[in-house]
């Protein structure tokens, strides 16, 4: 039988406000434990909670980019469960009443762009840590995340296969970097989704029993655990068995998982209205406010890059997907440097640097216009391509001024024809089974011949003019 996915996700998102959501606590990652916390958020009797208006704005400008309705009113809810990383056994979280509702969010698929629905973004406090002791019986808990601020996001089910659901979520996480309301580090935990999948005949209306994986913390994860699920359902149903409703945890190393209980139903928590919280009354003015402060969304640096910039789709897709390339490649270029040469710095050499030496884009030490200034020596001569690509992994390590690395490391490119003319012939005379090659037509005997001069002029000769006194001293002997 042929089967369609179904998939919708509630992806959490960590505030990047300075303070916790209701206590003056630091919303900073790390820190020994037990550090960042009070009375109000390990949940000492007596305490009251205070909303911070960071978080809900921050959540408006979220929802305003991602095509939300701002809801007028809107209210806070205790949700009732027991766990050890939630000292008060219930999370400050929204209910029936979030701020924002009934958005989408634009991808790009095969069969062309996709409107993903939000069925609504919320906001509401995180839960601490448990720690797990390696060796022993026993576990540690960290409340330093407790009342950390967090958005969740809650797709409709709209996403039909594991490459959507990777797309939505990558479409997400540029969004929210870009407004910048949060760092979406996920390997600090501050951008986690639960994945809800299930299968049905293809045809058939009616949703299947669906599953739900929680707290996938990194992309690849999620893509591989949607991949897996859509494989077990299919099977279980291909052997005449019934998908039962439950949570599941993805073990990302063994490529598999394992059922951790049946799914609880929201009449299981126990929702009522917080108490010690007021209503928020969210005005027209103020939200007009926040929307005045959105920057260039993802989508629009994309038709700005393909369209006035000339990129092509991929570069453009790259670029536009990732806030620090963006905003480097945007600066690069309004400090002189052409689009072209730009796009390929930033997408070759530099990322190539960022991947070695396992640092974000947002971590590049030097600003667009150094990178202009790197562009510009090569441009007039200053310096070659080949000594252009030493110079980069200075500028990691000292961030200093291109001219000056140039300038303090000796690498002024050599123009004087005459200098090297006399390092071509030296080359040559060095090498004369290349010499004899090339007399027989092995063309490239030039190449080898030009690797040596650049190497013997450690890369400061000029390319071309090696070229050109190759092409006119070759023949000749």
């Amino acid at each position: 039988m042929k089967y369609e996915t179904v998939i919708g996700l509630e992806i959490h998102a960590e505030l990047a406000t300075n303070t916790k959501i209701y206590c003056s606590c630091a919303n900073e990652f790390g820190g020994e434990e037990n550090t960042r916390c009070c009375p109000v958020c390990i949940g000492l009797p007596g305490v009251l909670p205070v909303l911070n208006k960071k978080v809900v704005e921050y959540c408006i400008k979220a929802g305003l980019a991602m095509n939300c309705e701002i809801s007028h009113f809107s209210k806070q809810d205790r949700k009732n469960y027991f766990y050890p990383d939630l000292p008060k056994a219930y999370q400050i979280s929204q209910f029936d009443l979030p701020i924002c509702k009934n958005g989408y969010v634009p991808i790009e698929t095969k069969n062309g762009t996709k409107n993903i629905g939000l069925t609504r973004i919320h906001i509401e406090e995180d839960a601490g840590k448990l720690m797990h002791a390696e060796f022993g019986d026993y576990s540690r808990v960290d409340y330093n995340r407790g009342g950390v601020p967090l958005i969740e996001i809650v797709s409709e089910p709209d996403m039909s296969s594991p490459e959507e659901a990777l797309a939505f979520l990558e479409s997400v996480r540029a969004i929210l970097k870009c407004v910048g309301v949060s760092d979406c580090k996920m390997q600090e935990g501050s951008l986690r989704c639960d994945i809800n999948l299930s299968i049905r005949p293809e045809g058939q209306k009616e949703f299947g029993i669906r599953s739900e994986h929680k707290n996938v913390n990194s992309f690849s994860a999620a893509y591989r655990a949607m991949q897996y699920e859509e494989k077990r359902q299919k099977a279980v149903l291909d052997a005449g068995g019934v998908i039962e409703q439950e949570t599941r945890r993805w073990d990302d190393v063994k490529g598999v998982s394992t059922i951790m209980r049946t799914k609880e139903e929201a009449q299981d928590y126990r929702y009522f209205p917080e108490p010690d919280l007021m209503p928020v009354i969210i005005s027209d003015e103020w939200v007009e406010e926040i929307r005045k402060t959105l920057p260039e969304l993802p989508k629009e640096k994309f038709a700005r890059y393909t369209g006035e910039l000339g990129l092509s789709d991929y570069d453009a897709g790259l670029l536009s997907g990732n806030t620090g390339l963006a905003n480097l490649f945007d600066s690069s270029i309004e400090n002189g440097a052409g689009a072209k040469e730009s796009a390929n710095w930033i997408l070759g050499d530099i990322s190539k640097e960022l991947n070695e030496r396992n640092m974000e884009a947002d971590d590049i030490p030097f600003d667009g216009a150094a990178l202009a200034e790197l562009i510009a020596l090569i441009g007039k001569g200053t310096i070659s391509g080949t000594i252009a690509k030493k110079v980069l992994p200075v500028m990691f390590e000292e961030n200093k001024k291109p001219s000056v690395i140039v300038e303090e490391k000796g690498l002024v490119q050599i123009t004087d024809e005459g200098a090297i003319k006399k390092i071509v012939e030296e080359v040559i005379a060095a090498n004369p089974q290349a010499v004899s090659d090339f007399k027989v037509g092995k063309k490239q005997a030039m190449g080898f011949l030009t690797g040596q001069i650049m190497r013997a002029s450690k890369g400061k000769a000029n390319p071309a003019a090696v070229n050109k006194l190759l092409s006119e001293i070759l023949p000749t002997l």
